[in-house]
């Protein structure tokens, strides 16, 4: 693990969730979850009254973040492999975070539902939204501005409750970030 990601893990990313909204006791989804840099801090905000479903469809990064769990020695993470289907309850997630992940797939509008019948009303969904036109554009956002990925997403059911300028961890590196938090109407 290289020092900005473990500096991440242990203190940084704990401040950037709370920030966010995270709170002790929330039962979080974590979209996306790569290699865990945003599940272990989660698992550590939500505490031992709280759970985080961690998603991914790469076998390879789930089992990298098995391990990082027996590391821990935690049980309040339950991993998930999966494409875009969330095997998890309508009406039953406090928060969810997709995090760097929308500019991968072209049909956005089965993410979005998908967090939305998964969140209560009022329930948290928080975008990170990396590589729109603004902000080192690639794949399927490259021509796509934040205020269209705003209106995209309004349109499946949710309000743009806050954005936050902060510094986030972008793979390994600290990057600047806009982070954009939509309650979900309900």
């Amino acid at each position: 693990m290289t020092g900005d990601v473990n500096k991440w893990m242990n203190f940084d990313g704990i401040n950037f969730l709370k920030k966010i909204g995270i709170r002790e006791g929330m039962q979080v989804l974590d979209y996306g979850c790569g290699e865990g840099h945003y599940t272990i801090p989660l698992s550590k905000v939500v505490g031992n009254k709280g759970i985080v479903y961690a998603l991914d469809k790469n076998p390879e990064v789930l089992k990298f973040v098995s391990t990082l769990i027996r590391e821990m020695k935690t049980d309040n993470i339950q991993l998930i492999k999966s494409d875009t289907t969330v095997p998890i309850n309508d009406d039953s997630l406090d928060f969810a975070l997709v995090y760097d992940v929308i500019h991968y797939v072209d049909r956005r509008d089965k993410i979005y539902r998908e967090v939305k019948r998964v969140l209560k009303s009022r329930g948290i969904f928080s975008l990170y939204p990396k590589h729109n036109k603004n902000d080192y554009p690639l794949m399927e956002l490259a021509n796509i501005s934040l205020k269209e990925i705003i209106d995209e997403i309004e349109k499946f059911g949710f309000t743009l409750k806050e954005t936050i300028d902060t510094t986030c961890l972008h793979d390994t590196y600290y990057n600047q970030c806009q982070i954009l938090n939509f309650f979900a109407d309900k």
